[in-house]
């Protein structure tokens, strides 16, 4: 049996403070959008500071992606953000 499911993470800075999230599990993620389904756990989507302005990076595979939150909704099960300006940073890119 093959595990046919992606464990999707993301890297959320914010400019003049740092690295806010490393490796935050979310549950879909496209160069537009990313959610995170907060049914049955602990952690509710009010917990999460992500803002407008915040950057976001993940993997495609090999490649290391960059984008810009544009706006957060905050449901009572679910946060959802979107995300403009997404681009593939050149492979020399190091962000630790």
């Amino acid at each position: 049996m093959v595990n046919e499911y992606t464990y999707r993470t993301i890297d959320i800075e914010r400019r003049g403070v740092g690295r806010r999230y490393t490796w935050l599990p979310v549950d879909s993620l496209d160069r537009g959008s990313f959610t995170i389904d907060c049914t049955g756990a602990y952690v509710r989507p009010a917990m999460y500071d992500i803002r407008p302005g915040d950057i976001v990076r993940w993997r495609e595979g090999a490649v290391l992606v960059e984008g810009v939150i544009s706006h957060v909704d905050v449901g009572s099960e679910r946060f959802s953000a979107t995300i403009e300006q997404a681009h593939p940073l050149p492979p020399e890119t190091f962000c630790p």
